[in-house]
């Protein structure tokens, strides 16, 4: 299982994104399931600007299943925030949080994302380690 950041679902639906041809690269090489969170569509959507083809596109690229939208709990809630506050220095974004408590929920440490400066400082919790994630990106 792979968990989807804010900047690829951007840049694979925005051809002036400058990172839509790596994304594309890399999308097509990947076999595992996509999973993301409300926010961080939320964020995509948001970026996307409501009503564009790129917009569309992530609705049609949600709806016909190519990503799943991993719900957050209250537990998720809580975990989140515990990581923006250790991450507030970075700083660490709600969506970011969200990846990352998504990640640990699924038991998987692959990233896709394009933040990669980030993403390489941030640890999942497995068990009762920290592991760094394992970055696909683009």
């Amino acid at each position: 299982m792979i968990v989807v950041d804010t900047g690829p679902l951007v840049a694979l639906f925005d051809p002036k994104d400058p990172d839509f041809s790596l994304c594309h690269a890399e999308l097509k090489k990947i076999r595992e399931p996509l999973y993301s969170t409300e926010a961080v569509l939320t964020e995509a959507f948001h970026l996307l600007e409501p009503g564009s083809r790129g917009a569309e596109g992530l609705m049609q690229f949600v709806l016909g299943g190519y990503v799943s939208i991993f719900p957050l709990d209250m537990a998720g809630l809580v975990r989140a925030f515990e990581l923006m506050d250790k991450y507030a220095d970075c700083p660490m974004d709600y969506a970011d949080a969200s990846v990352l408590v998504t990640a640990e929920k699924l038991n998987t440490l692959s990233v896709f994302t394009i933040d990669i400066n980030d993403f390489s400082t941030y640890k999942i919790k497995k068990g009762h380690r920290q592991y760094s994630p394992k970055i696909i990106g683009c």
